[in-house]
């Protein structure tokens, strides 16, 4: 198998062909026919998320096919087509998990982090965290589905039931998540880097009722901002955006330090929320949920071995919606 290595953080990932792994018990082996590059990737590249383990594979957007089955393993079939997300693994006896809080496990294995991930030919995975996926659509189209869509999910739904939306970073999940929001019949606020119209054009062809830079106004008060950029001056700024009683959910694995600010800013009941990652309930939700909203990814291909340039890209705001490498 061919695999793209992280060795040391801040390094450029190595081409190596290694031997092909073998599905253990309760696991089975994929061959990836794509995988989505993903913000995250670029922490983990960076070294910004220090339960990272080296040398890893990255890549937690997998979709690929069953080649193997380990022992134990009954609900999958051979052959299947399949998805594979950032949380890898869950204990199922901590305290979190026995409260069906399974993305706060206490020992959790996140895919392409603390095991080998998806910038692969080949990846295994525990078979309990592998979802089907059904013949429907195309590969690399459903590939961000599995972490910009499921995460993008979860912050919606933690965003509360109001009808304007705020989305900070327009990327992989805004782009997904501002169409779920259309199907439920909210107003999408896009607000970008100061100067990106591309990404603001974007987001109106989206549907996007208002388009603008992060550092201007909302022009309405924002029942909830979602904020996906990873730049944590973006707090205060959505904060001051969202009416009294609304909520900020960061959406992000890692983000920059948030800048002190009023008191004032926080007060009337505003609140401030972080995700941490996702529970298969999560999935299951939102990949039945996606091709009835109509969900469409805008996504760009690149071959498995130009996996840096994927990334170079994805840092420097080059991509419009998500980039994903096919083996």
């Amino acid at each position: 198998m061919l695999a793209m290595v992280l060795k040391r953080s801040g390094d450029r990932l190595v081409a190596q062909e290694r031997p092909d792994p073998v599905a253990g018990p309760g696991e089975v082996l994929i061959a990836v026919t794509a995988c989505g590059v993903c913000r995250t990737d670029l922490h983990v590249v960076d070294g910004e998320l220090p339960q990272t383990v080296r040398p890893i594979v990255p890549g937690h957007e997998i979709v690929g096919r069953v080649a193997m089955l380990g022992a134990g393993v009954s609900h999958l079939r051979l052959g299947e087509r399949v998805g594979v997300g950032w949380l890898g693994h869950a204990c199922g006896t901590c305290p979190y998990c026995a409260a069906q809080e399974e993305n706060l496990c206490d020992t959790p294995a996140f895919t392409g982090c603390t095991r080998d991930g998806g910038f692969a030919t080949h990846t295994v995975a525990d078979a309990s965290f592998v979802y089907p996926l059904g013949e429907a659509g195309d590969d690399t189209a459903l590939a961000p589905l599995l972490c910009a869509g499921l995460i993008g999910w979860r912050t919606l739904k933690m965003a509360g039931e109001g009808r304007r939306v705020g989305v900070y970073g327009f990327g992989a999940a805004a782009h997904i998540i501002a169409q779920v929001a259309r199907f439920q019949g909210r107003e999408i606020y896009a607000f970008t880097r100061p100067g990106d119209e591309a990404a603001q054009d974007f987001a109106r062809s989206l549907g996007a009722v208002y388009a603008g830079p992060s550092d201007a106004p909302a022009p309405e008060p924002l029942d909830a901002a979602l904020i996906f950029a990873p730049a944590g001056e973006l707090v205060p700024q959505a904060l001051r955006a969202v009416r009294k009683g609304g909520r900020v959910v960061c959406g992000g694995i890692h983000m920059s330090d948030i800048p002190s600010f009023p008191y004032r800013w926080l007060w009337e009941e505003r609140k401030i929320l972080s995700v941490a990652n996702l529970t298969r309930a999560d999935a299951h939700e939102f990949l039945a949920l996606a091709p009835k909203a109509g969900v469409t990814t805008h996504v760009t291909p690149y071959p498995l071995a130009q996996a840096n340039e994927a990334l170079d890209d994805l840092r420097h705001g080059r991509l419009k919606g998500a980039a994903v490498l096919v083996p």
